[in-house]
């Protein structure tokens, strides 16, 4: 059965997006190109009949852990870097509806008028009706990163897998753009990441995904085709599952 015929194996996901993805090569902000491109790449699962839950960051546009929030009190930098998420989730919707995928942006911020507020049984709504849901602000708490948002969100809508793109292909056992020899791991247990100190999320985040025993994916997505070959269930990145 070729790629065109081959069901998805998995049917309700969550992938986390750096805010970085809507940059493409420009050092901040929202490159059209660079939209349409993640589009192209969500479109084929979008086709499948896959329930796609997205979380993306805002770090093209503003990042509370970061040189310009310096001096700026916590809480006001992070409701910024919140805020910088919704602006991405609404560029990412208008390219979906302009490629005519369906698409809902919820935001754990009030701001009607722009996004919905989120509604869990709402959000699995839009899901079993096929349209993809970008889940923007954050937690609606400062403090947390949108690795956290991601893996709230994930359990939020009982996703099988949370797939966090990056610009790696994977988690290595040393920086790959440094070490020539730099080994990748196909699959570690949440034991392993912690006990060799691979930094894959923030502490908060991890701790969810390993006490909801929610699998982690971690793959660039800057190979295309990459992200509809792991929803056929091929072995992309590395996975992050289990104890021990």
């Amino acid at each position: 059965m070729g790629d065109e015929a081959r069901p998805p194996a998995l049917q309700r996901v969550l992938l986390k997006l750096s805010g970085e993805a809507l940059a493409g090569e420009a050092p901040f902000g929202v490159q059209p190109d660079a939209v349409m491109q993640i589009v192209d790449e969500l479109r084929p699962l979008v086709d499948r009949g896959v329930q796609l839950g997205i979380v993306i960051g805002g770090g093209n546009i503003f990042r509370g852990l970061s040189p310009a929030a310096a001096g700026m009190d916590r809480a006001t930098a992070d409701n910024m870097g919140m805020l910088a998420t919704v602006m991405n989730a609404l560029a990412l919707r208008d390219a979906m509806e302009k490629a005519q995928l369906a698409c809902r942006v919820m935001s754990a911020l009030r701001i009607d008028g722009i996004a919905e507020p989120f509604v869990r049984p709402r959000a699995l709504a839009h899901l079993r009706k096929g349209r993809v849901v970008v889940f923007a602000g954050g937690t609606g708490n400062p403090y947390f990163t949108t690795d956290t948002a991601a893996c709230v969100r994930a359990i939020d809508i009982q996703a099988e897998v949370v797939l966090k793109a990056t610009k790696v292909d994977g988690v290595y056992d040393k920086d790959p753009k440094k070490h020539a020899d730099a080994v990748r791991f196909e699959r570690l247990s949440y034991d392993e990441v912690i006990s060799r100190d691979l930094q894959v999320m923030d502490t908060a985040a991890f701790a969810l995904c390993r006490d909801s025993e929610l699998p982690l994916r971690i793959f660039d997505m800057g190979q295309p085709g990459e992200l509809l070959r792991i929803l056929q269930g091929e072995s992309i990145g590395t996975l992050v599952q289990g104890r021990g």
